[in-house]
Protein backbone atom coordinates (compact mmCIF):
# COMPACT_ATOMS: atom_id res chain seq x y z
CA UNK A 1 0.00 0.00 0.00
CA UNK A 2 1.33 3.32 -0.41
CA UNK A 3 2.69 5.05 2.45
CA UNK A 4 2.49 8.41 0.49
CA UNK A 5 -1.30 8.91 0.90
CA UNK A 6 -3.22 11.45 3.31
CA UNK A 7 -6.31 9.68 2.73
CA UNK A 8 -6.09 5.52 2.09
CA UNK A 9 -9.53 4.39 2.85
CA UNK A 10 -10.62 3.38 -0.69
CA UNK A 11 -6.72 1.51 -0.81
CA UNK A 12 -7.75 -0.01 2.62
CA UNK A 13 -11.59 -1.13 1.66
CA UNK A 14 -10.31 -2.31 -1.55
CA UNK A 15 -8.02 -4.34 0.52
CA UNK A 16 -10.66 -5.80 2.55
CA UNK A 17 -9.20 -3.87 5.51
CA UNK A 18 -11.32 -2.44 8.14
CA UNK A 19 -12.17 1.39 7.54
CA UNK A 20 -14.17 4.05 9.93
CA UNK A 21 -16.29 4.85 7.49
CA UNK A 22 -17.45 4.16 3.62
CA UNK A 23 -15.18 5.63 1.30
CA UNK A 24 -16.84 7.62 -1.44
CA UNK A 25 -16.30 8.10 -5.30
CA UNK A 26 -18.96 8.30 -8.08
CA UNK A 27 -18.53 6.66 -11.34
CA UNK A 28 -18.89 9.77 -13.75
CA UNK A 29 -18.00 11.88 -10.63
CA UNK A 30 -15.72 14.62 -13.01
CA UNK A 31 -18.95 15.50 -16.00
CA UNK A 32 -21.69 17.36 -17.13
CA UNK A 33 -23.44 17.84 -13.74
CA UNK A 34 -20.67 20.59 -12.95
CA UNK A 35 -21.05 23.82 -14.58
CA UNK A 36 -17.37 23.98 -13.72
CA UNK A 37 -16.77 21.39 -16.62
CA UNK A 38 -18.62 22.93 -19.39
CA UNK A 39 -16.19 25.76 -19.06
CA UNK A 40 -13.77 23.81 -20.04
CA UNK A 41 -15.67 21.43 -22.11
CA UNK A 42 -16.74 24.52 -24.26
CA UNK A 43 -13.22 25.16 -25.22
CA UNK A 44 -12.18 21.65 -26.30
CA UNK A 45 -13.74 19.04 -28.16
CA UNK A 46 -13.80 15.38 -26.10
CA UNK A 47 -10.76 14.34 -27.14
CA UNK A 48 -8.93 17.12 -27.15
CA UNK A 49 -9.81 16.95 -23.22
CA UNK A 50 -8.68 13.04 -22.86
CA UNK A 51 -5.48 13.83 -24.95
CA UNK A 52 -4.15 16.70 -23.49
CA UNK A 53 -2.52 15.84 -20.19
CA UNK A 54 -3.23 19.56 -17.84
CA UNK A 55 -6.79 19.52 -19.25
CA UNK A 56 -7.39 15.99 -18.09
CA UNK A 57 -5.88 16.53 -14.63
CA UNK A 58 -8.12 19.77 -14.73
CA UNK A 59 -11.18 17.51 -15.32
CA UNK A 60 -9.63 14.56 -13.28
CA UNK A 61 -9.36 17.63 -10.25
CA UNK A 62 -13.04 18.95 -10.04
CA UNK A 63 -14.65 16.16 -7.78
CA UNK A 64 -12.01 16.10 -5.45
CA UNK A 65 -11.52 20.09 -5.37
CA UNK A 66 -15.66 20.70 -5.39
CA UNK A 67 -16.83 17.23 -4.19
CA UNK A 68 -14.21 16.01 -1.60
CA UNK A 69 -14.80 12.92 -2.43
CA UNK A 70 -12.38 9.62 -1.08
CA UNK A 71 -10.49 8.95 -4.59
CA UNK A 72 -9.76 10.84 -8.00
CA UNK A 73 -10.30 8.82 -11.43
CA UNK A 74 -8.66 9.61 -14.81
CA UNK A 75 -10.70 11.97 -16.78
CA UNK A 76 -10.36 9.24 -20.18
CA UNK A 77 -13.25 6.89 -22.06
CA UNK A 78 -13.57 3.54 -22.66
CA UNK A 79 -13.19 3.92 -25.86
CA UNK A 80 -9.34 5.12 -26.22
CA UNK A 81 -8.41 1.78 -26.56
CA UNK A 82 -9.98 0.70 -29.49
CA UNK A 83 -9.27 4.23 -31.40
CA UNK A 84 -5.33 2.94 -30.39
CA UNK A 85 -6.25 0.08 -32.58
CA UNK A 86 -7.28 1.77 -35.74
CA UNK A 87 -11.13 2.67 -34.85
CA UNK A 88 -11.99 6.21 -36.17
CA UNK A 89 -13.49 7.85 -32.95
CA UNK A 90 -15.18 10.83 -32.78
CA UNK A 91 -17.76 12.21 -30.29
CA UNK A 92 -21.43 13.89 -31.09
CA UNK A 93 -23.15 16.13 -29.04
CA UNK A 94 -26.45 14.37 -28.01
CA UNK A 95 -25.19 11.30 -29.58
CA UNK A 96 -22.00 10.03 -28.20
CA UNK A 97 -19.59 8.42 -29.46
CA UNK A 98 -19.20 6.69 -33.25
CA UNK A 99 -17.24 4.48 -34.97
CA UNK A 100 -17.06 5.24 -38.37
CA UNK A 101 -15.33 1.78 -39.58
CA UNK A 102 -17.55 -0.54 -37.89
CA UNK A 103 -16.29 -4.27 -38.05
CA UNK A 104 -19.18 -6.35 -39.87
CA UNK A 105 -16.91 -9.32 -41.02
CA UNK A 106 -13.16 -10.32 -41.02
CA UNK A 107 -11.96 -7.95 -44.00
CA UNK A 108 -13.27 -5.00 -41.64
CA UNK A 109 -11.58 -6.13 -39.02
CA UNK A 110 -7.76 -6.27 -40.68
CA UNK A 111 -7.13 -2.59 -39.46
CA UNK A 112 -7.03 -3.86 -36.24
CA UNK A 113 -3.56 -3.43 -34.98
CA UNK A 114 -2.38 -4.63 -31.41
CA UNK A 115 1.38 -2.83 -31.32
CA UNK A 116 -0.34 0.29 -30.50
CA UNK A 117 0.62 1.33 -26.74
CA UNK A 118 2.73 4.51 -28.15
CA UNK A 119 -0.66 6.27 -29.27
CA UNK A 120 -2.02 5.84 -25.72
CA UNK A 121 1.06 7.25 -24.10
CA UNK A 122 -0.87 10.93 -23.48
CA UNK A 123 -3.11 8.51 -20.55
CA UNK A 124 0.07 7.68 -18.57
CA UNK A 125 1.62 11.19 -19.12
CA UNK A 126 -1.71 12.57 -17.47
CA UNK A 127 -1.70 10.35 -14.98
CA UNK A 128 1.69 11.67 -13.81
CA UNK A 129 0.24 15.17 -13.99
CA UNK A 130 -2.60 14.06 -11.83
CA UNK A 131 -0.51 12.46 -8.82
CA UNK A 132 1.61 15.75 -8.95
CA UNK A 133 -1.56 17.28 -8.16
CA UNK A 134 -3.11 15.15 -5.64
CA UNK A 135 -0.06 15.20 -3.73
CA UNK A 136 -0.82 12.14 -1.94
CA UNK A 137 -4.23 13.72 -0.96
CA UNK A 138 -6.25 11.28 -2.00
CA UNK A 139 -5.54 7.74 -4.57
CA UNK A 140 -6.12 8.05 -8.28
CA UNK A 141 -7.78 5.34 -9.93
CA UNK A 142 -6.84 4.26 -13.53
CA UNK A 143 -9.14 2.25 -15.82
CA UNK A 144 -10.14 0.45 -19.49
CA UNK A 145 -13.12 -0.69 -21.12
CA UNK A 146 -13.66 -4.79 -20.85
CA UNK A 147 -13.37 -6.66 -23.74
CA UNK A 148 -16.89 -7.21 -24.57
CA UNK A 149 -18.18 -3.60 -24.30
CA UNK A 150 -15.13 -2.46 -26.42
CA UNK A 151 -16.34 -4.76 -29.13
CA UNK A 152 -19.81 -4.08 -28.89
CA UNK A 153 -19.21 -0.45 -30.28
CA UNK A 154 -16.98 -1.47 -32.83
CA UNK A 155 -19.33 -3.39 -34.24
CA UNK A 156 -22.18 -1.14 -33.56
CA UNK A 157 -20.41 2.22 -35.09
CA UNK A 158 -21.42 3.37 -31.12
CA UNK A 159 -23.85 3.13 -28.71
CA UNK A 160 -27.25 0.63 -29.17
CA UNK A 161 -30.19 -0.13 -27.60
CA UNK A 162 -30.39 -3.56 -28.19
CA UNK A 163 -27.11 -4.66 -29.48
CA UNK A 164 -28.59 -6.80 -32.38
CA UNK A 165 -25.39 -6.47 -35.15
CA UNK A 166 -23.00 -7.03 -31.56
CA UNK A 167 -25.13 -10.22 -31.02
CA UNK A 168 -25.84 -12.02 -34.32
CA UNK A 169 -21.97 -10.81 -34.72
CA UNK A 170 -20.96 -13.33 -32.40
CA UNK A 171 -23.35 -15.83 -33.54
CA UNK A 172 -22.74 -15.88 -36.72
CA UNK A 173 -19.34 -15.47 -36.37
CA UNK A 174 -17.88 -16.60 -33.68
CA UNK A 175 -14.46 -17.15 -34.09
CA UNK A 176 -13.92 -13.39 -35.65
CA UNK A 177 -15.55 -12.21 -32.29
CA UNK A 178 -13.31 -14.23 -30.13
CA UNK A 179 -10.10 -13.39 -32.33
CA UNK A 180 -10.89 -9.51 -32.26
CA UNK A 181 -11.99 -10.26 -27.98
CA UNK A 182 -8.37 -11.32 -27.89
CA UNK A 183 -6.66 -8.13 -29.07
CA UNK A 184 -8.65 -6.31 -27.23
CA UNK A 185 -7.32 -8.16 -23.86
CA UNK A 186 -3.87 -8.14 -25.05
CA UNK A 187 -3.89 -4.33 -25.82
CA UNK A 188 -5.94 -3.62 -22.43
CA UNK A 189 -3.23 -5.68 -20.07
CA UNK A 190 -0.51 -3.35 -21.92
CA UNK A 191 -2.68 -0.33 -21.14
CA UNK A 192 -3.41 -0.97 -17.87
CA UNK A 193 -0.26 -1.97 -16.88
CA UNK A 194 1.13 1.41 -18.44
CA UNK A 195 -1.15 3.16 -16.21
CA UNK A 196 0.06 0.99 -13.22
CA UNK A 197 4.00 2.26 -14.38
CA UNK A 198 2.37 5.74 -14.49
CA UNK A 199 1.77 5.79 -11.04
CA UNK A 200 -2.31 4.93 -10.47
CA UNK A 201 -3.36 3.59 -6.99
CA UNK A 202 -6.43 1.72 -8.48
CA UNK A 203 -7.78 0.23 -11.30
CA UNK A 204 -11.43 -0.21 -12.35
CA UNK A 205 -12.44 -2.47 -15.50
CA UNK A 206 -15.74 -1.21 -17.11
CA UNK A 207 -17.88 -3.98 -18.47
CA UNK A 208 -20.48 -1.18 -19.14
CA UNK A 209 -22.87 -3.47 -21.89
CA UNK A 210 -22.21 -7.13 -19.74
CA UNK A 211 -26.05 -6.82 -19.00
CA UNK A 212 -26.66 -6.97 -22.83
CA UNK A 213 -25.29 -11.12 -22.50
CA UNK A 214 -27.19 -13.98 -21.79
CA UNK A 215 -25.40 -16.57 -18.86
CA UNK A 216 -23.88 -18.67 -21.25
CA UNK A 217 -22.59 -15.28 -23.57
CA UNK A 218 -21.04 -13.92 -20.86
CA UNK A 219 -19.11 -17.06 -19.69
CA UNK A 220 -17.97 -17.22 -23.19
CA UNK A 221 -17.60 -13.83 -25.01
CA UNK A 222 -16.99 -11.85 -21.55
CA UNK A 223 -15.64 -13.35 -18.70
CA UNK A 224 -12.54 -15.02 -20.13
CA UNK A 225 -11.35 -12.45 -21.06
CA UNK A 226 -11.78 -9.61 -18.03
CA UNK A 227 -10.01 -12.69 -16.25
CA UNK A 228 -7.04 -12.94 -18.49
CA UNK A 229 -6.74 -9.45 -18.05
CA UNK A 230 -6.88 -9.72 -14.31
CA UNK A 231 -4.48 -12.59 -14.23
CA UNK A 232 -1.71 -10.58 -16.11
CA UNK A 233 -1.48 -7.19 -14.29
CA UNK A 234 0.88 -6.52 -12.10
CA UNK A 235 -1.10 -5.25 -9.46
CA UNK A 236 0.91 -5.74 -5.87
CA UNK A 237 -0.49 -3.02 -3.91
CA UNK A 238 -3.21 -1.90 -6.84
CA UNK A 239 -6.42 -3.18 -6.19
CA UNK A 240 -8.66 -3.71 -9.33
CA UNK A 241 -12.56 -3.41 -9.25
CA UNK A 242 -14.46 -5.26 -11.81
CA UNK A 243 -17.66 -3.55 -12.45
CA UNK A 244 -20.54 -4.48 -15.15
CA UNK A 245 -24.29 -3.46 -15.93
CA UNK A 246 -25.46 -6.78 -15.02
CA UNK A 247 -23.42 -7.64 -11.99
CA UNK A 248 -26.56 -8.49 -9.68
CA UNK A 249 -26.39 -11.46 -11.94
CA UNK A 250 -23.00 -11.95 -12.64
CA UNK A 251 -20.96 -11.00 -9.80
CA UNK A 252 -20.25 -14.71 -8.73
CA UNK A 253 -18.92 -15.04 -12.47
CA UNK A 254 -16.51 -12.27 -11.63
CA UNK A 255 -15.57 -13.15 -8.45
CA UNK A 256 -13.76 -15.61 -10.32
CA UNK A 257 -11.59 -13.45 -12.09
CA UNK A 258 -10.71 -12.84 -8.73
CA UNK A 259 -10.30 -8.94 -8.34
CA UNK A 260 -10.36 -6.90 -5.62
CA UNK A 261 -13.55 -5.41 -5.43
CA UNK A 262 -16.61 -6.57 -7.11
CA UNK A 263 -18.88 -3.24 -8.53
CA UNK A 264 -22.70 -3.46 -8.29
CA UNK A 265 -25.41 -2.45 -10.05
CA UNK A 266 -28.36 -1.49 -8.21
CA UNK A 267 -30.57 -4.53 -8.61
CA UNK A 268 -29.09 -6.48 -5.95
CA UNK A 269 -29.14 -6.69 -2.28
CA UNK A 270 -25.34 -5.69 -1.82
CA UNK A 271 -24.87 -7.50 1.81
CA UNK A 272 -26.42 -11.01 0.10
CA UNK A 273 -23.93 -10.37 -2.52
CA UNK A 274 -21.02 -9.92 -0.16
CA UNK A 275 -21.63 -12.65 1.52
CA UNK A 276 -22.07 -14.90 -1.33
CA UNK A 277 -18.73 -13.79 -2.65
CA UNK A 278 -15.10 -15.32 -1.54
CA UNK A 279 -14.61 -13.24 2.66
CA UNK A 280 -11.53 -11.45 1.02
CA UNK A 281 -13.48 -9.81 -1.74
CA UNK A 282 -14.53 -6.01 -1.66
CA UNK A 283 -17.84 -4.37 -2.85
CA UNK A 284 -18.80 -1.27 -4.27
CA UNK A 285 -21.98 0.50 -5.24
CA UNK A 286 -24.77 0.42 -5.53
CA UNK A 287 -27.14 3.18 -4.66
CA UNK A 288 -29.68 3.40 -7.37
CA UNK A 289 -28.71 7.00 -9.30
CA UNK A 290 -32.25 8.21 -9.36
CA UNK A 291 -31.50 8.07 -5.53
CA UNK A 292 -29.78 11.79 -6.07
CA UNK A 293 -32.77 13.04 -7.74
CA UNK A 294 -35.11 13.33 -4.74
CA UNK A 295 -35.50 15.41 -1.71
CA UNK A 296 -32.77 15.74 0.16
CA UNK A 297 -34.48 13.97 3.50
CA UNK A 298 -34.88 10.84 0.80
CA UNK A 299 -31.05 11.06 0.41
CA UNK A 300 -29.94 10.70 3.42
CA UNK A 301 -32.87 8.16 4.40
CA UNK A 302 -31.37 6.00 1.41
CA UNK A 303 -27.59 6.61 2.17
CA UNK A 304 -28.08 5.61 5.62
CA UNK A 305 -30.45 2.54 4.93
CA UNK A 306 -27.35 0.86 3.00
CA UNK A 307 -24.74 1.98 5.06
CA UNK A 308 -26.93 0.01 8.31
CA UNK A 309 -27.36 -2.80 6.05
CA UNK A 310 -23.86 -3.04 5.62
CA UNK A 311 -22.39 -2.34 9.06
CA UNK A 312 -19.75 -4.51 10.36
CA UNK A 313 -18.86 -5.61 7.29
CA UNK A 314 -15.30 -4.86 5.76
CA UNK A 315 -14.23 -4.36 2.20
CA UNK A 316 -17.06 -1.65 1.47
CA UNK A 317 -16.75 1.16 -1.35
CA UNK A 318 -19.71 3.82 -1.89
CA UNK A 319 -20.66 4.28 -5.10
CA UNK A 320 -23.50 4.53 -7.47
CA UNK A 321 -25.19 1.51 -9.61
CA UNK A 322 -23.90 3.29 -12.44
CA UNK A 323 -22.80 6.71 -13.40
CA UNK A 324 -24.21 10.31 -12.24
CA UNK A 325 -25.97 11.60 -15.15
CA UNK A 326 -26.12 14.91 -17.10
CA UNK A 327 -28.83 16.93 -15.49
CA UNK A 328 -28.35 15.56 -11.67
CA UNK A 329 -28.49 18.52 -9.07
CA UNK A 330 -24.65 19.36 -8.17
CA UNK A 331 -26.30 20.35 -4.94
CA UNK A 332 -27.23 16.74 -4.24
CA UNK A 333 -24.33 15.20 -5.19
CA UNK A 334 -22.57 17.35 -2.29
CA UNK A 335 -24.98 16.91 0.14
CA UNK A 336 -24.97 12.80 -0.50
CA UNK A 337 -21.08 12.98 -0.47
CA UNK A 338 -21.20 14.92 2.78
CA UNK A 339 -23.89 12.39 4.18
CA UNK A 340 -21.68 9.73 3.97
CA UNK A 341 -18.16 11.50 5.39
CA UNK A 342 -20.63 12.00 8.47
CA UNK A 343 -21.27 8.62 8.90
CA UNK A 344 -19.15 6.56 11.25
CA UNK A 345 -19.17 2.83 12.07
Amino acid sequence: MDKNLKNDLLIRAAMSQPTERPPVWMMRQAGRFMKEYWEIKNKYSFLEMCKTPEIAADVTMLPIDLLGVDAAILFSDILVTAEAMGGDLSFEQGVGPRFSNPIRNAKDAEYLNVDCLDKLQYVADAIRVIQQRLDGNVPLIGFAGAPFTILSYLVEGGSSKDFKLTKTFMNNQPELAHSILQKIADVTVEYLNMQIAAGVNALQLFDSWALALSWNDYHEFSHQYNKYIISKLNRKDVPIISFAKGSSVFAPVMAEAQPDVVSLDWNADLLNIKKALPSNMAVQGNLDPFVLYADKPVIKKKILELFERMRGEKGFIFNLGHGIMPDMPFDNVKYAIEVIKEFRY
